[in-house]
């Protein structure tokens, strides 16, 4: 199991306040750092590079026997094709295996408070993904847009249906579903087919007024069942690449009992509100991390001990 860049954003921070020239998030140094823990790849931002440098990064992963994937931007409009095909340029040289990226930034109940304000993101993502596939084709490199708490899975697998590209799949996040009310492995089972690459977590919840907390914490300490998602995934795609993405920070809220979450969800059940509160009820967690109130320093033990902990669950639990 490799990293995404996301488990280390607090020791980033760190090492820049203490040295403002080195940046772990320069690829080669977050491949070294990957490698020191024992991990087995990483999913990272390449930008632009010259092949001096690709080449120098595809050989040190090679040696290492350690994977790479790149994260990427989809094109905003026409004029932004060049700087996208650029970036697939540099992520192939590289020896990228997939670039993961998603259709909107934002958690679709916090960015949107009318159904027509999705609607119109909805159709700029679409219109992004299908300025981007003819790019993923050209460089025959897998691009995998990750369920990012916008689409849920019949959207997400309409879309892709739509695009109708062998080089456009999914990013298999195996958490954020539950933000929009879908069993997680439900999410897994829908989007399986169409995986180029996961983002492994795990996840801890605990109701309130509005809704329920929603938590990274390290693998096998949550409410996932990640033996039967691992299961799943390896069946329908042998050879997946499996990235750790546990961001250590205060839990999400997830008010789904407000009049504001349902803005955007016409469609959506009662029952199926009903079915992820009794989840929340029986599963609720003292595990939750509260990471806000904690010293620079103590921020940056407890995200290298969650990622350390999922690290050693992932290959003693999960064959990872």
């Amino acid at each position: 199991m490799g990293l995404v860049t996301y488990c280390c954003r607090l020791r980033r921070d760190k090492l820049r306040r203490d040295d403002p020239k080195f940046d772990l998030y320069e690829p080669a140094a977050f491949l070294e750092h990957c490698r020191t823990l024992g991990a087995g790849g990483m999913q990272i931002d390449l930008g632009v590079r010259d092949a001096k440098y690709t080449t120098a990064l595809r050989e040190a992963a090679e040696k290492h026997a350690l994977y790479i994937e790149g994260i990427v931007s989809l094109p905003r409009d026409k004029q932004d094709v060049g700087r996208f095909d650029a970036e697939l340029a540099t992520a192939k040289a590289a020896g990228a295996r997939a670039a993961r990226t998603v259709i909107m930034s934002g958690r679709r109940y916090e960015e949107f408070d009318s159904l027509e304000a999705f609607r119109q993101a909805d159709a700029r993502g679409r219109r992004m993904l299908e300025l981007a596939a003819p790019m993923a084709e050209k460089h025959k490199l897998p691009l995998a847009v990750e369920n990012h708490k916008d689409h849920r899975n019949r959207q997400r697998v309409a879309l892709l249906e739509h695009i109708a590209s062998e080089y456009v799949g999914a990013c298999v996040d195996t958490g954020n579903s539950l933000a929009l009310l879908e069993d997680p492995i439900g999410t897994v089972e829908a989007l399986a087919p169409w995986a180029h690459s996961v983002h492994l977590k795990d996840q801890a919840v605990r109701e309130t007024t509005d809704g329920f907390l929603l938590g990274d914490i390290p693998l096998g300490q949550g409410i996932l069942d990640l033996k039967r998602i691992v299961e799943i995934l390896r069946t329908k795609k042998p050879g997946i690449r499996f990235s750790l993405e546990l961001i250590t920070r205060d839990p999400l809220k997830v008010p789904c009992l407000t009049d504001r979450y349902w803005a955007t969800f016409p469609d959506v059940p009662a029952s199926e509100l009903a079915r992820m509160m009794r989840a929340v009820r029986a599963g609720a967690s003292d595990k939750l991390q509260q990471v806000n109130t904690l010293s620079p320093d103590e921020q940056v033990a407890l995200e290298d001990a969650n990622v350390r902990a999922s690290l050693d669950y992932a290959r003693r639990a999960l064959g990872l």
